[in-house]
């Protein structure tokens, strides 16, 4: 018997320990085009090593960088892009935008991709949440066989996180919608047929936020209390804000971003 009852309390001490780690409160930062050349080689060389700085400073649990991670996808762009975020001391999970796999991705792009940066779409756990990245040019363009392949495995992934109960971020580049989830498709978002799917889904599987790029400025909206932002860049801003990054802070409660600037000599943030 008071074996037994060693092994029950035994048990519920450690539920509860595992209860309380998952709630553990976090932080990790919403990189967007980092984009090397886009405002200039040596510049976004520059900032981006700038912005790793800071973030190692930080020490956030993870960084997450909402694609377009080069401006012309080369083995010598990837190259440099590659040797700037070997000295991110925190880990990294990178979302492809469409000057990575192109506007139209086909074998030969996603190919190179993949084989040189690693997996285009794919999932990771911190802490009691779940991280789902996604190549949201799958969703901008109809690509024969990879856009279902993504689709099925992206529908799949959502009702198994949900089913543990975990709440859950998306990552991707291309907003689902600028302003209004009823607009017309533009180039910076996703097609409405398409858009009506993932937002149908965000609703029914507890995604808490998507987070995006491509815009190269500032945009945040919510839609049935799920944040969309698209944050500012580290190589080129078309609204004139500081270039940096976003940090999100997650509790058990709460979930907040706020904007990092770069520490740039006030020459390069003009």
């Amino acid at each position: 018997m008071r074996l037994k009852t060693f092994i029950i309390v035994g048990l519920l001490a450690f539920c509860f320990s595992c209860a309380e780690k998952a709630q553990q409160p976090f932080s990790f930062v919403q990189l967007c085009d980092t984009q090397l050349g886009m405002g200039g080689y040596e510049h976004d060389i520059m900032t981006f090593k700038q912005a790793v700085e800071q973030i190692n400073e930080l020490n956030p649990d993870f960084a997450v960088i909402c694609g377009d991670l080069v401006h012309n996808a080369t083995d010598s762009s990837y190259s440099d892009f590659l040797a700037i975020l070997e000295t991110l001391k925190v880990p990294s999970h990178l979302a492809p935008g469409n000057h990575d796999v192109g506007n139209v991705p086909n074998d030969t792009t996603l190919s190179f991709y993949r084989k040189t940066i690693g997996e285009d779409y794919f999932d990771f756990q911190n802490k009691g949440y779940s991280f789902i990245v996604t190549n949201t040019q799958l969703w901008k363009v109809d690509v024969a066989n990879e856009s279902v392949k993504q689709d099925k495995w992206f529908e799949e992934t959502l009702k198994i996180q949900e089913a543990k109960k975990l709440p859950i971020f998306v990552i991707g580049h291309y907003p689902i919608f600028l302003e209004n989830p009823e607009e017309e498709e533009k180039y910076y978002n996703i097609p409405p047929v398409k858009r009506k799917w993932i937002l149908d889904l965000f609703k029914s599987n507890n995604v808490l936020a998507y987070l995006s790029g491509h815009t190269h400025k500032l945009l945040v909206n919510n839609y049935e209390n799920i944040q969309f932002v698209s944050g500012e860049t580290t190589s080129k801003n078309f609204d004139d804000r500081p270039y940096g990054f976003r940090v999100w802070d997650v509790s058990s409660d709460t979930i907040q971003h706020h904007f990092v600037p770069l520490n740039l000599p006030k020459v390069e943030q003009e």
